[in-house]
């Protein structure tokens, strides 16, 4: 599994290289962006940013299309120091 900081997904933010968070996955829906429902704007506006607000009230259906586009998984940073 790989990992990835908030910082790396937030430099993903174009249409060339679109990337979300969500549930702490990491998705690269690059090639998602076209066929989005709701048109590329929809995903564009939230490239490289954290959508689970949003994509919880998503259906069942529209999760199970996002399955492929995961990449791996946020690195949570350590609050902890020894």
């Amino acid at each position: 599994m790989t990992f990835y900081t908030v910082e790396e997904v937030s430099e993903n933010n174009t249409k060339e290289s679109c990337w979300i968070i969500s549930n702490n996955n990491v998705y690269d829906v690059t090639k998602f962006i076209t066929h989005h429902p709701g048109g590329e704007f929809a995903i564009l506006s939230k490239a490289g940013t954290d959508v689970n607000e949003i994509f919880k009230w998503h259906s069942t259906h529209a999760k199970e299309l996002w399955k492929p586009y995961k990449i791996g998984k946020l690195k949570i940073p350590s609050s902890c120091c020894f």
